[in-house]
């Protein structure tokens, strides 16, 4: 059976498995909002967690008793009965009975390792608990389904038994047999000889596949059992979970409908995919992956020159495909490896008027050799569009400063009592008038950025609303020691968007002076103002996204 020839479901585990990853922890409330954003994506199943494991997961599981959801169904989670115990009176399955949830999860031991080792159980009561248990909750009237943990695992080691754990949850009335690749050591070969052997024995039962990452190869496990015959996928958004992850849905989803033919979402929800995914990760407290297949910053970013010449003629030449049916959009990133091409694409974007014809090539000819000229002395643009549109704009004759500098200097003093007190004061002129101010900070940057506002804030309204949300300090040449060459990082945000800049010195300080004047230059461009502010009061661009 071909992926076109059935349906395919969508079973959501970030909620409960994806919890399992260090550092991950989100509130009931919060996860009330990442289910509404599953359902709104078009995810099948939610799997919500264990009903009373915790005061949190019985909080949530009251919230989502009262919610209506377009698209998906809650799954409880549980395990099966303890050993020597009676289904029907075993606290963990009364508690998925008596739960709203219609559809409830058992994880059952298909490894004889697991059952003897951890379970500490023979192999017939593991047997027993596995059958009894979705008898107890099918009787009770719930859709049960059985995650077969460490099942490709215990296939190895003893098939026959592996296969016996199935049988025993499908006679006793499980609607679907996943097959769980606990460990995430498999690789697609051995889940392809797994199911061709699982389809076998038995035959017309629902299969599942929940994966792994530890190989590197969850996603690809997870789409070797679907063309192996199964027919619901278990995922977490952006892979999250214990050690190195679950497999990633988000590139499961996109997987499955662009390349394997898949008819999963709606094409408006498919394109949430890349929304979806960022949301988590600010939930999360995270940075999205840039690199993140569909979904990432540089998912469909173009470095070379040849590329971005390439992708103009034909997005199809770099391109698999479109990045705006998962919500995301090409990014022409500028380095030494750009050509004019790229340069006259960004250009564009920021709207910088560059006269047509040969002037256009002589334009974007400078602006080449400048940054080449700076990313041999350590500047790097990709991270740093701010510095980069200001740099086109110098370029283009497109520039007019903030303010003229005259000095600026910082006194840092330790004190006896431990305390660190930092002073800055800044010298400038604007508009044939000097200003002088003096300001104190919890550090250099703080202080001068201080300063600076309180010298020409008046004038220019706008600065309260540039924020600097990100600053990070790398050395370059480590072998100088205190004395190497420094680059800084600056991401500053209006509320409106968010934007990077960039400076490099052997002196900290100096690197971050300008690239906090860099931050605060392109932040009053002309066209990201608000209205009311100095200048032409022109309307604040839409966010661009991450930056």
């Amino acid at each position: 059976m071909t992926p076109e020839q059935h349906r395919i479901e969508l079973y959501d585990a970030t909620l409960r498995d994806g919890m399992g990853g260090g550092g991950m922890s989100l509130t009931a409330a919060e996860k009330l909002r990442v289910v509404h954003a599953l359902d709104d994506l078009g995810v099948h199943y939610i799997e919500a967690g264990f009903p009373a494991s915790n005061p949190k997961e019985q909080e949530l599981f009251g919230l989502l008793a009262a919610e209506h959801l377009a698209n998906a169904e809650i799954v409880a989670f549980g395990m099966t009965r303890r050993r020597g115990a009676v289904a029907a009176e075993d606290l963990g399955l009364r508690t998925l009975a008596e739960s709203f949830a219609p559809v409830c999860t058992l994880v059952g031991k298909a490894s004889v390792l697991h059952v003897e080792k951890v379970v500490r159980v023979t192999r017939e009561e593991n047997l027993a608990m596995i059958a009894e248990s979705v008898a107890f909750l099918a009787g009770e009237g719930k859709r049960v389904l059985l995650d077969a943990e460490h099942f490709f695992d215990g296939f190895a080691l003893d098939p026959g038994y592996a296969l016996d754990c199935l049988r025993a949850a499908a006679e006793a009335g499980a609607e679907r047999l996943v097959l769980c690749d606990t460990n995430g050591g498999s690789l697609p070969p051995q889940i392809r000889t797994a199911f061709a052997v699982v389809r076998e024995a038995l035959p017309g039962v629902a299969l599942g596949i929940h994966t792994h990452d530890d190989s590197g190869c969850g996603v690809a496990n997870a789409l070797t059992a679907v063309e192996s015959g199964a027919t619901q996928v278990q995922g977490t958004i952006n892979g999250i979970g214990e050690r190195t992850g679950n497999a990633n849905l988000v590139t499961i989803i996109a997987d499955l409908q662009l390349k394997m033919g898949c008819e999963l979402l709606a094409p408006e929800r498919l394109a949430r995919l890349t929304e979806t995914a960022h949301f988590l990760d600010e939930l999360l407290n995270r940075s999205p992956d840039p690199a993140q297949p569909y979904v990432g910053k540089h998912a469909f970013a173009h470095k070379a020159g040849l590329h971005a010449a390439g992708i103009q003629a034909d997005a199809a030449t770099f391109e698999h495909v479109d990045p705006g049916l998962v919500g995301n959009s090409r990014d022409v990133l500028v380095s030494e490896l750009s050509g004019k091409a790229t340069i006259a694409e960004k250009a564009a974007e920021a709207g910088i008027a560059v006269p047509d014809g040969e002037q256009a090539g002589e334009f974007a000819q400078r602006v080449l050799d400048r940054v080449k000229e700076l990313e041999h002395d350590g500047f790097q643009f990709e991270a740093a569009d701010g510095s980069l549109e200001l740099l086109m704009r110098k370029e283009a004759g497109d520039y007019e400063p903030l303010f003229r500098l005259e000095s600026w200097r910082v006194l840092v003093e330790k004190r006896a009592d431990g305390k660190v007190a930092t002073e800055a004061t800044i010298k400038v002129w604007l508009g044939g008038e000097r200003f002088v101010r003096t300001a104190e900070g919890n550090g250099p940057v703080n202080a001068l950025d201080g300063a600076l506002r309180d010298a020409i804030g008046e004038l220019h309204p706008h600065l309260r609303d540039i924020e600097l949300v990100n600053f990070k300090v790398r050395i370059l040449d480590e072998s100088h020691g205190t004395g190497a060459v420094t680059r800084v990082l600056i991401d500053a945000a209006d509320g409106h968007d968010v934007w990077g800049t960039i400076g490099v010195s052997e002196n900290v300080i100096e690197a971050s002076w300008d690239a906090l004047v860099d931050s605060l230059e392109y932040g009053m461009q002309p066209g990201r103002r608000p209205e009311g502010s100095s200048g032409s009061g022109a309307a604040a661009l839409p966010a661009r996204g991450d930056s």
